[in-house]
């Protein structure tokens, strides 16, 4: 299936900077298990998801970036469309300590506190950057809105699905996803709770 060019719609005059097909990528990312050129484990899943769950998602090679300003400049969109990433340590609750994927709107940081009081903890921290590329098999910058990991649950900000498109970068510095942010909810299920601030 090619892509749906939800990232040309959202941003009128990137269109021609869109380089590659959820088919090419995918096909890539499958063959025969290897990585491809400059991916890693987590962006051929990530593909592999997007692909098979039918959603509606554009590729977007550029630049390694990995501040969120700075991409979502280099991508074309507002800072309020990028889906920001962040891998959270919570303490202080009945299950001990636990660690949690909050995604934000771009414009807006992750709200520790509310995070903390959402997870039942009474502490919450931003996981140190060893943990959180374990965690979510990305490079610090280029942390997914997708958790393949059984002990990462993903909390996502209400705020996002005010955006059509989310964009974030796909597990790797130098490639981003366009994705539907009706997909995105659909494929990543996650707890959709106020964490933002």
């Amino acid at each position: 299936m090619p892509n749906s060019g939800v990232a040309a719609d959202a941003a009128e005059g990137v269109a021609d900077r869109w380089v590659q097909t959820a088919e090419t990528a995918t096909a890539t990312a499958a063959g025969a298990g290897e990585v491809p050129e400059g991916g890693n484990v987590a962006s051929v899943r990530l593909l592999r998801l997007l692909e098979e769950g039918g959603a509606r998602f554009d590729l977007l090679e550029h630049p390694p970036e990995g501040q969120t300003v700075r991409a979502s400049a280099l991508r074309g969109h507002s800072l309020a469309a990028a889906a920001k990433c962040m891998i959270v340590t919570v303490s202080g609750g009945a299950s001990g300590e636990r660690h949690v994927l909050a995604v934000v709107p771009g414009d807006r940081r992750v709200d520790l506190d509310g995070v903390a009081r959402e997870c039942g903890g009474r502490r919450a921290r931003l996981a140190d950057r060893g943990l959180a590329e374990r965690l979510s098999g990305c490079v610090s910058g280029s942390i997914i809105p997708f958790s393949f990991h059984d002990d990462l649950s993903v909390l996502a900000d209400p705020g996002l699905f005010d955006q059509p498109t989310l964009y974030f970068n796909a597990a790797r510095l130098d490639l981003s996803v366009a994705l539907a942010a009706a997909d995105y909810r659909a494929l990543a299920n996650p707890l959709v709770v106020r964490i933002a601030s």
